[in-house]
């Protein structure tokens, strides 16, 4: 996964996940997702789609794209409606991966500096507190 984010950053000179989203060819859209869905990625017709909940803030709405271009990244071609009905493969391994390539790649380029806490490195970084738990140093 490290490499995977280190490349590209590097290709696309941004950690940012909207300008990488872009770069991609990846559309993003904003539109209300209700109370529990926060973002989804899916394909159409060789078109790829990044929907984000328009009711979150800044912050969120940033990770909710790396999150989702994790998923883009990550776990190509998979299904996640035939995972849950066909296999043994929990879909929730999935989002955790996304949530590790979300945090690495808001993270990627920074260190945590002397006396710093996890705490206020995530801050830092613009990652949401609930997610703060994920984070592996």
């Amino acid at each position: 996964m490290d490499d995977i984010i280190r490349k590209l950053t590097r290709k696309h000179k941004t950690s940012c996940p909207f300008e990488l989203a872009n770069a991609l060819g990846i559309h993003i859209r904003y539109t209300d997702l209700g109370k529990s869905t926060k973002g989804l990625y899916y394909r159409k017709l060789r078109r790829r789609f990044i929907v984000i909940h328009n009711q979150l803030s800044p912050e969120w709405q940033r990770f909710v794209c790396a999150h989702e271009l994790g998923h883009d990244r990550l776990h190509k071609g998979i299904n996640r409606f035939f995972l849950e009905e066909h296999s043994y493969f929990m879909p929730g391994k999935l989002e955790r991966q996304a949530n590790r390539f979300a945090i690495l790649l808001l993270t990627s380029g920074t260190m945590i500096e002397q006396e710093e806490t996890i705490h206020d490195y995530c801050r830092r970084n613009g990652i949401p507190q609930e997610m703060h738990p994920f984070f592996q140093p």
